[in-house]
């Protein structure tokens, strides 16, 4: 067994107990612990975690800790480049899709509103959250601290806020979405792509007002809704607004 002193930056401190915050931890590890061990051993998500130095050299969260290994980590920059560091990958790779908890449908039907694929359903258990993430390279949204530290969990975000307007709001800074959101482009019931449609072709459906003063439509082939922008729509697109470049 050997010891490390680890210190933690910014809001990691949220998740360690009030008397070890903005302070150095000096703790035993395990016989070949890993820098991700032992950072999630103190309470610290992983996922949380965008850079590690071991003795002031960058480091991956797979590093194996030695005797008198001081670790400093850090959660995302957002006004420096610690691209020459080594940070570890915030997202996966190529188009971003999410998973989200039971706790956070509000955010779900914003994240699909403004256009990312993002899977939700209340009914789902955590195995299930963690199974679509790795099978489907999804990140997981989530309130939970213990979801996150789930071994083959690797993109992730622990949402602070409580409401979902804020709640987007911290997901789009913290991961930088704004240049990659194609708002009224998936179904806010079902997380399908919508495609525009002929109005002939769905005026069935329309109410008589609708139908009298609207000419574009959009249409879901999984549940059949029909999307137009009436007022709805231009208060939905007012909530997006402050988050769009």
């Amino acid at each position: 067994m050997v010891c490390a002193t680890f210190r933690f930056y910014g809001e990691l401190n949220d998740f360690l107990p009030r008397e070890r915050r903005g302070r150095d931890i000096t703790t035993p590890c395990a016989r070949m612990a890993t820098t991700k061990h032992m950072i999630e051993a103190l309470g610290v998500p992983h996922t949380e975690v965008e850079l590690v130095l071991v003795n002031g050299e960058g480091a991956g969260l797979d590093v194996l800790l030695e005797e008198g290994d001081r670790i400093a980590v850090y959660p995302r920059f957002t006004s420096f480049d610690v691209e020459d560091l080594a940070p570890a990958p915030l997202l996966p790779p190529g188009r971003i899709r999410f998973v989200a908890d039971a706790h956070l449908g509000g955010l779900a039907r914003l994240l699909r509103m403004a256009g990312f694929d993002t899977i939700y359903d209340n009914s789902l258990r955590g195995d299930q959250v963690e199974a679509l993430a790795v099978d489907q390279e999804r990140l997981v949204l989530t309130r939970d601290r213990e979801l996150l530290k789930r071994r083959t969990i690797e993109y992730g975000c622990y949402v602070r806020a409580l409401t979902p307007e804020e709640q987007l709001r911290e997901v789009f800074e913290r991961l930088g979405l704004a240049d990659r959101a194609r708002p009224f482009t998936r179904c806010l019931h079902d997380n399908a792509p919508l495609h525009v449609v002929a109005k002939a072709d769905v005026l069935d459906k329309l109410p008589t007002m609708v139908a009298a003063c609207q000419e574009e439509f959009n249409t879901c082939d999984l549940c059949g809704r029909v999307y137009w922008k009436g007022t709805h729509w231009q208060r939905m697109r007012a909530v997006l607004e402050p988050y769009l470049s």
